[in-house]
């Protein structure tokens, strides 16, 4: 069974000077879309990290976001200096529009600056050679992503048993549905030929040939076959994917689409309250599996 899209992992990890934590998440997706936050100074990272979750993943929205802070400098902060001036700006503007109408402030002070979001932020250690610090993050990657595929694997699991349990209901309702229709089918047949013989009697100069094409194609319209043997195919496909060890989600994701439509003409050609509650059922737990598909890699 494939994996689920969703899951989560953190870790943490040090050398040398250097701490960090990281965590990675992923949600449901049509494609794949990883998105990177990663601290900018280290040069070249993005382009290195990419493509090791990239081969990891086949499916999902997956973010993976990575803290790395100075051993030396832990617990310390410094002034952003931009964000200074930002702040800095804004205050007096406040402080000049406030003025203008007549209303009084009271002067901001240093404490209220720093307060600003922005301005103080921790502080960051030497960095002018990062490649060590780039080095043990692609070693300790794996290991991560490792953690992150086990939770989706487990996931996973638990969707391969629900995902079961509605293929062998969709099984034994299309057998339902099989064994009503050929316990209709004789009367059927008695229907037709009164039908047959009604309408010859009381339409002279009819052709009984054109007549009995007329019926033929109403018997034909009304002949479930096709899609009870659709059905049960459809059920042998589902369990081979669900075998598989690879991406399944999109084929399944088709194949429930499939399990659909003829469900839908089933009820369309039923002619009988009875196959009609069969189709219905059917439609009710083909719609309760493709929610689940949705979650499938």
């Amino acid at each position: 069974m494939t994996n689920s899209m969703t899951g989560f992992a953190a870790a943490k990890g040090a050398t040398g000077d250097w701490s960090w934590g990281w965590d990675i998440r992923a949600v449901n997706a049509r494609g794949l879309d990883v998105r990177l936050r990663l601290p900018d100074w280290i040069e070249g990272l993005e382009q290195m990290l990419r493509p090791i979750v990239q081969k990891s993943v086949v499916r999902g929205n997956v973010s993976l976001s990575l803290r790395v802070q100075s051993v030396r400098a832990e617990g310390a902060v410094q002034i952003n200096a931009d964000a200074l001036a930002r702040a800095l700006e804004m205050i007096g503007n406040v402080e000049a529009t406030a003025q203008g109408r007549g209303v009084s402030l009271t002067p901001a002070t240093a404490a209220d600056v720093l307060m600003v979001r922005g301005v103080l932020e921790s502080a960051v250690g030497d960095t002018s050679d990062t490649a060590p610090l780039s080095a043990a993050l692609k070693a300790a990657l794996p290991q991560l992503l490792k953690a992150f595929n086990e939770m989706r694997q487990a996931e996973g699991k638990v969707l391969h048993g629900v995902l079961s349990q509605q293929v062998d209901r969709i099984e034994t309702l299309t057998s339902d549905a099989a064994r009503m229709a050929a316990e209709r089918l004789e009367q059927m047949q008695a229907n037709l030929r009164e039908n047959l013989a009604r309408v010859l009697d009381n339409a002279e100069g009819s052709d009984p040939d054109r007549v009995a094409q007329e019926l033929a194609l109403l018997a034909v319209k009304s002949d479930v076959t096709e899609e009870i043997d659709r059905l049960g195919a459809h059920v042998k496909a589902a369990r081979h994917l669900l075998a598989s060890k690879d991406a399944v989600g999109r084929k399944l994701d088709f194949l429930t689409q499939e399990f659909n439509r003829e469900a839908n003409t089933l009820c369309s050609k039923a002619q009988s309250s009875d196959l009609t509650a069969i189709g219905l059922d059917l439609k009710a737990v083909i719609d309760q599996m493709r929610e689940q598909v949705q979650n499938v890699e």
